[in-house]
């Protein structure tokens, strides 16, 4: 990953810039000099990262819903991106049984609409659309998903980012085709990551959010499927490697123009309950929790991502594993208790995460 040089004045257009992961990749491109565009709804939380390191002051914001396929490709038209991460998405299990209807309008139209936007303006040379490790067909394997196996879901968030998978290769091979890239200029490809953790992150129903609302108001935690194993990884750790990849596509779209998966080391596959202990242990003062396994949906209780891909194409892997991204998690945790300003708290992680990038080499 060149960051720095490759990054400086670079024009990247960000979808769902006010969620968890679009704040961090907003912050990290603005840290290494891109001229970023949002594009999003107001945060979904509150609070929200976005706002608490005014992110709207680093970045060039338009509010509005991938559903709304003119504002969408009006925003796109205006930035003229070279770049483009589509985050956008309802991002929840258990919402998408609440309201399946707009869980499919967001992550299936949305991606359309996204794609439309991009073939009428005519600017952009990478796309990625990031998806997720549950758009595979979930097996219970006890090894991980690669690239090439199966898509599908047995819930509506799950189909719904197997069908945004599936877009995506349509899109790819009827207009952005890799042998025509002469004609068309666009490298596209898609980005399937773990469960990531990090600072700032106020969802509801998602562990670590769950783990920090409980020790800021001295309350215990409360888990479902404590038995489930999931691919943890800290959220820089992917949006690396969706950043490693837009330079691979820029530089030579025709190369890369497929799915990616950036999931954590083998030693990261972790229970639920295991993963709540050390967050435990590591806030300390008598943190608690107790186990709720009735959470009233359908969830995988196993599921594993094979990045070898990644690591052996793209040269990526991962740098902090679970135990480091938990201490960094809590580290931003402690430090918003302690009225630190969360945006300096997160350029420093982010400065710590790119240093031991280059320490590897």
């Amino acid at each position: 990953m060149k960051t720095r040089n490759f990054w400086r004045s670079k024009k990247v257009f960000v979808t769902g810039h006010t969620g968890f992961k679009g704040s961090w990749l907003c912050l990290w491109l603005n840290y290494a000099g891109a001229s970023v565009t949002g594009y999003a709804l107001d945060p979904p939380t509150t609070p929200s990262l976005f706002a608490q390191c005014r992110t709207d002051e680093l970045v060039d914001s338009r509010f509005g819903d991938v559903r709304d396929p003119e504002s969408l490709t009006e925003a796109i038209s205006q930035a003229r991106p070279e770049i483009i991460f589509h985050l956008a998405a309802q991002s929840l299990v258990g919402e998408s049984y609440c309201d399946p209807r707009v869980n499919y309008e967001v992550n299936v139209m949305g991606t359309v609409n996204l794609f439309e936007a991009v073939r009428r303006t005519g600017s952009a040379r990478a796309v990625i659309n990031v998806t997720s490790d549950k758009c595979y067909e979930n097996r219970e394997w006890h090894w991980g998903y690669r690239e090439d196996d199966p898509l599908g879901g047995n819930d509506p968030y799950s189909s719904s980012k197997a069908c945004s998978e599936l877009i995506t290769c349509a899109y790819r091979n009827s207009f952005f085709n890799p042998r025509d890239y002469a004609l068309h200029g666009v490298g596209a490809a898609s980005a399937r990551a773990g469960n990531v953790i990090g600072g700032g992150d106020w969802a509801k129903n998602r562990l670590i959010p769950d783990c920090m609302r409980a020790f800021l108001h001295n309350e215990a935690i409360m888990i479902r499927n404590p038995g489930a194993v999931r691919p943890w990884q800290h959220v820089l750790e992917p949006l690396g490697g969706y950043m490693t990849l837009a330079e691979k596509l820029y530089e030579n779209g025709p190369a890369y123009a497929e799915g990616w998966n950036f999931g954590p080391g083998e030693d990261d596959m972790r229970t639920v309950e295991w993963v709540v202990g050390q967050v435990c242990a590591g806030w300390g003062r008598g943190a608690s929790y107790e186990v709720k396994c009735d959470t009233g949906f359908h969830e995988a209780r196993y599921l594993k991502l094979d990045s070898s891909k990644a690591r052996a194409r793209l040269g990526w892997r991962p740098k902090w594993g679970l135990g480091k991204a938990i201490d960094q998690t809590l580290q931003w945790a402690r430090g918003y208790e302690e009225n630190e300003d969360p945006r300096e708290i997160c350029f420093r992680q982010i400065n710590d995460y790119e240093s031991d990038f280059s320490g590897e080499k």
